[in-house]
């Protein structure tokens, strides 16, 4: 294997968890990882092996998701033939799991750019400067989403859904 690919290779898990965090579906999930390597493939031409191919797969997989959600934001909603929802819930067994949910459900009600920065710093640990040259922006407005992204969440975390009581 060439460099360009084992390159490639190496960030596969860090952007399918983006992926999903960004989508909140295994399959979109997969199909925007595919998407972004796919056109990180075709334009291999504009790889720069000194760059940083971290911040160049992922500005790729940002800018697919934005015209993604664009595009999709003037069609009509869609229900898949396999619905989990319709699934019986059941309580989860943990207090782990449950706040994991919690913090998740969170996230979500958080505006995309808030969010986005929030799971590139947190969840993928890119350094300001990583996240800026991602999603295009200065840094100073990263710090800045993420500074009103993470007040906002604990805001939610707080007057959320009404805290667990531990029964003794």
């Amino acid at each position: 294997m060439d460099l360009f690919c084992d390159s490639l290779e190496r960030w596969i898990p860090n952007l399918r968890r983006y992926a999903r965090a960004l989508t909140r579906d295994r399959e979109q999930a997969d199909d925007l990882v595919q998407d972004c390597l796919e056109r990180a493939l075709s334009r291999r031409h504009l790889w720069n092996e000194d760059g940083n191919t971290r911040a160049w797969l992922f500005t790729i997989m940002h800018n697919i998701h934005a015209n993604d959600t664009r595009r999709n934001s003037n069609r009509p909603g869609t229900v898949p033939i396999e619905d989990d929802a319709a699934q019986p819930a059941r309580p989860p067994g943990q207090m782990l799991r449950v706040a994991g949910l919690e913090t998740a459900a969170a996230l979500q009600e958080l505006p995309d750019e808030q969010r986005q920065v929030i799971l590139l710093v947190a969840l993928e640990g890119m350094t300001y400067g990583e996240v800026a040259e991602t999603l295009g922006v200065a840094q100073g407005t990263v710090m800045s989403r993420l500074s009103r992204g993470r007040e906002r969440l604990r805001r939610l975390m707080e007057d959320g859904a009404p805290g667990l009581r531990i029964v003794k």
